[in-house]
Order: C-alpha cells, then sequence, then structure tokens
C-alpha cells in the first residue's frame, strides 16, 4: 500500500516541499546582502530571513534584487577579532537570487546558497 500512495503522490506532480532537499524552519535573522546593481555599483542593504535551511532562504529587503542575481551574505552576529571572523559577523558566504515574490506591499527574494550551510 506504501508505494501505491508514494505512486499516486510522484504523478500529480511534486509540490514544492517535496522538492526541497532539506526542510525550512521559519527563522527571523538580521542580515546584511552585499552586491552590484545594475549600473554596477556596489551595494549594502538590512535585510532578515523569514525561513531558513541548508541550501537556502527567504528574504525580505527593500532593495529590489533580480532574478540570477549573485548576492553576498553576512550575519552581523557581535564576535572576536581573528582572522578567520575579520572585523565582526560571520564570514560572508555566496547566494544567487532565484526567486521573486510579492506579498501585498513587501517583496521578498528566494536565494539559494552556492555552498549548504551544513
Amino acid at each position: 500500500m506504501a508505494t501505491r500512495c508514494s505512486e499516486k503522490a510522484l504523478s500529480a506532480g511534486p509540490s514544492i516541499s517535496e522538492r526541497r532537499r532539506f526542510p525550512r524552519i521559519r527563522l527571523q535573522v538580521p542580515l546584511f546582502i552585499r552586491g552590484k546593481d545594475q549600473d554596477g555599483l556596489e551595494f549594502l542593504e538590512l535585510a532578515k530571513t523569514v525561513d531558513i535551511s541548508c541550501h537556502g532562504a527567504r528574504l525580505l529587503s527593500n532593495r529590489p534584487l533580480q532574478p540570477n542575481e549573485m548576492i553576498s551574505i553576512t550575519v552581523p552576529a557581535p564576535l572576536p577579532r581573528s582572522s578567520e571572523f575579520g572585523e565582526c559577523g560571520t564570514p560572508p558566504f555566496p547566494a544567487r537570487v532565484r526567486r521573486l515574490e510579492f506579498n501585498e506591499d513587501v517583496g521578498m527574494a528566494a536565494v539559494e546558497f552556492l555552498k549548504p550551510l551544513l
């Protein structure tokens, strides 16, 4: 019986949650996103996560991002100074904007981390 249920679920087409490699958790964390705008000028924007997994996150940001745009993410956490962490915060990790979502007047971006957070 379990096999038939699985076959039915697959034939109906995978839902978004079934395509995810790892579950997302709802977690709001402030972070900085850094990148280059359409004119090639660097930007630094304060944003926050809506949810996160080890492969990606959904972000709230006032800055309009573009699909496939490359950004760098840093969590502004107070850490001791060291050669590994620099002045403060986590080491930046690269991400690619995969999807844009709009809910009322709020823009959200789904991003994929280039290296999983394991």
